[in-house]
């Protein structure tokens, strides 16, 4: 009676691994929904709203918006890539998600209705010339806002790498020691 325990056991612990396998990305996005509700529903909120702009970039008749636009989507899908595997960078995001994205859409919309009604008044020119400057800045800004979520990481990654190289100099090991090219007889 042991004897049938002990692989049943195994059986089971090797069904539950492969279970774990195939389902965990979507195990991680049930526990985020149920754990966070808050948090999800902000990601989901983002997602749907850079699909809003993705949708309009055909829309865009000028080429550097389009870039801008099409930049800002690429940063957006990576902040909300970012969040999603770190929660606790949240925090580090939420205006972001409030207020910048929100307001990015409304003024691409906007942006795009002016621009098909093809108004040719001073406050319209100014208003296309304004938005179009206001999307380049928010490229650069959403671009700042992906780099801002990894700076503790870079830092970390960073005081490795000097601790590392200490190390391989403390053991008499230098950058020539690795380098091939330079090696003696390679001629």
């Amino acid at each position: 009676m042991q004897r049938g325990l002990i692989p049943s056991i195994a059986i089971g612990a090797a069904a539950f691994g492969a279970s774990e396998l195939i389902l965990g990305e979507n195990k991680e996005k049930t526990s985020l929904k149920h754990s966070n509700r808050s948090l999800y529903e902000m990601l989901e909120m983002a997602k749907q709203q850079n699909k809003e702009i993705k949708k309009m970039i055909p829309e865009i008749e000028d080429s550097e918006m389009k870039k801008d636009l099409s930049e800002i989507c690429d940063s957006v899908e990576k902040i909300i890539v970012t969040i999603t595997e770190k929660p606790n960078k949240k925090k580090k995001a939420s205006n972001f998600f409030d207020y910048y994205l929100p307001v990015t859409l409304k003024m691409i919309q906007k942006y795009d209705e002016i621009e098909n009604q093809r108004l040719t008044s001073l406050e319209g020119k100014q208003f296309m010339l304004q938005a179009k400057k206001m999307i380049g800045e928010v490229n650069v800004a959403f671009k700042k806002q992906l780099s801002n979520l990894f700076e503790s990481d870079l830092i970390d990654a960073d005081a490795e790498l000097k601790v590392f190289d200490a190390m391989l100099k403390a053991d008499g090991f230098d950058g020539t020691d690795f380098d091939l090219k330079n090696k003696k007889g390679d001629d």
